[in-house]
């Protein structure tokens, strides 16, 4: 029978045809959700593991291996501006598709390219695709499990973390079967973010309801004399600028010093290690060991804070944690490297600390958007030259104790802005 009927006492079957196409098709969006989590890191993770072989291949100085950590950042702020224009136009789907093609091609071209110059500018593809992901990703879980935002972006952020371990554990191993080549250690990557396409394209050819689509879609007011009339003219609600609000800047700041921390540790913690006395592959693990931590820490804590109406004392928590890793590293980097690995990866979960309190800061969901696109975009954009500076001391200097000195000291605004970040106040 194809529809619900009750025959007096006697009850028919429900048809399960939708239903089954339903689940279905959530579970075609989890795997694609999942495969574009996973390709959110190695672009950057596999590349610190072998730096200092590729500085050696291509040429290149510490400072210029400086600006390469620095690529990430810029990448994430400047796509992050411009990623919802084309997203509104074309929808989330067939963007990230775009993002996630363009990514296996910028990781192909780059362990080919010959020059710094076109290494950096295959990175820059690479990253750009990479970020478009990374600011529509967040809308996709909410278009696609509307009743399961939580659950979802605990996932995702597993899914990035399990990424950046692999990409950081495996770049090595891989090239040494290759005969120590770093170029094909960086190259396997990019058949990753290939895999990620095709489920992306049959995706986007079932494109969900958007969150909006309320908004746009007729609304119906009543007139008190004829009765219900459609489209009526709409009410724009003035909104303060994000600029003065002592909170999003707080939120701001906050998300640019964790992500400086970050990319430090993502482009120079191998390095360091290395230069420690410990092997290629062990600097490899121990970097991996500050990736894996965050698979489940993140989900665990992102549970824990969201159930607290102020995240100040968790955010000077792991700002204690990055203080004494980078205090240890910088006194005995190979008497408890282990130590300093797990005490540094404590700290990056300052990322998955940051997205939960931005979502707790916006009153409602247009609140949320503003401040996510305003806190993460002017943080990377202030998290652009940490990395810059560290490798430029490097160089300088010829040691890490300057550096990891730096990195210390910058603990302590962060420290700062993540107490003001927390606060249980409400933006919009």
């Amino acid at each position: 029978m194809a529809s619900d009927e009750v025959v007096g006492p006697h009850r028919v079957r429900k048809r399960r045809g939708p239903a089954r196409a339903a689940s279905a098709g959530q579970g075609a969006a989890v795997v694609a959700l999942l495969l574009a989590a996973v390709n959110l890191r190695p672009a950057v993770t596999s590349l610190g593991p072998v730096l200092e072989e590729v500085r050696a291949g291509l040429g290149v100085s510490a400072g210029v291996a400086g600006v390469l950590t620095s690529v990430p950042a810029a990448c994430f702020a400047l796509v992050g501006f411009l990623a919802p224009r084309p997203a509104r136009r074309y929808g989330p789907g067939p963007v990230i598709t775009a993002g996630l093609a363009a990514a296996a091609v910028g990781l192909a071209l780059r362990p080919f390219t010959t020059g710094a110059a076109s290494f950096i500018g295959a990175t820059a593809l690479a990253l750009a695709g990479i970020a478009v992901a990374n600011v529509l990703l967040p809308a996709v879980v909410k278009e696609r499990f509307p009743e399961r935002v939580g659950m979802m972006t605990g996932l995702y952020a597993m899914a990035l973390n399990l990424g950046a371990s692999a990409a950081a554990a495996l770049t090595v191993p891989v090239a040494q079967v290759f005969g120590g080549d770093w170029r094909i250690g960086l190259a396997v990557w990019a058949a990753l973010a290939a895999l990620a396409v095709p489920p992306w394209l049959a995706l986007a050819r079932s494109p969900a309801r958007p969150p909006h689509a309320r908004a746009t879609a007729p609304d119906f007011a009543r007139d008190p004399v004829s009765g219900p009339v459609s489209n009526p003219e709409p009410r724009p609600e003035p909104r303060a600028p994000l600029t003065r609000d002592p909170t999003a800047w707080a939120l701001a700041v906050y998300f640019g010093l964790q992500a400086t921390a970050a990319y430090v540790v993502i482009g120079w913690l191998p390095q360091i290690y290395r230069d420690a006395g410990l092997s290629a592959g062990t600097a490899g693990l121990l970097f991996a060991l500050t990736s894996v931590l965050g698979i489940p820490l993140s989900f665990a804590l992102s549970a824990a804070a969201g159930g607290l109406r102020s995240q100040s004392g968790i955010a000077v928590t792991i700002g204690v944690f990055g203080l004494a890793g980078y205090t240890g590293l910088w006194a005995a980097p190979a008497t408890a490297p282990w130590l300093w690995a797990v005490l540094l990866g404590i700290a990056n979960c300052s990322f998955p600390l940051a997205l939960t309190m931005i979502g707790m800061r916006g009153r409602d969901g247009a609140a949320v958007i503003r401040l996510s696109a305003f806190a993460q975009s002017t943080g990377y954009l202030l998290s652009i030259p940490g990395p810059v500076l560290v490798g430029a001391l490097y160089q300088h200097t010829g040691s890490w104790r300057t550096p990891l000195l730096f990195m210390s000291l910058l603990m302590l605004p962060q420290l700062a802005a993540g107490l003001l970040a927390g606060r249980d106040r409400r933006i919009g």
